[in-house]
């Protein structure tokens, strides 16, 4: 296993061990780099407009389409680092 997937998946330990659950803004981010990461570029069709949370994500998701596994792996990690330190 490769040294990024392994700190991607501390990541994804660390991320659960928070002692305060992430803003909104924050957990959009994760769920966007952690997509990106596994299942590539945005794909499907977009939700209602009434599955008001299903269509952040969405929105979220399609914004990171280009970048690349290894760059979302980064932006995760990144991002459940910064959430670490505000704790």
């Amino acid at each position: 296993m490769s040294d990024l997937n392994a700190q991607f998946q501390q990541a994804q330990e660390d991320v659960v061990s928070l002692s305060e659950r992430p803003d909104n803004a924050s957990l959009l981010k994760l769920y966007a780099f952690y997509k990106q990461a596994t299942d590539g570029d945005v794909s499907g069709d977009a939700p209602g407009m009434f599955d008001l949370v299903a269509k952040k994500k969405y929105e979220a998701w399609g914004k990171l389409a280009g970048t690349s596994k290894d760059d979302a792996m980064k932006g995760y990690i990144a991002e459940v680092e910064r959430l670490m330190n505000e704790d």
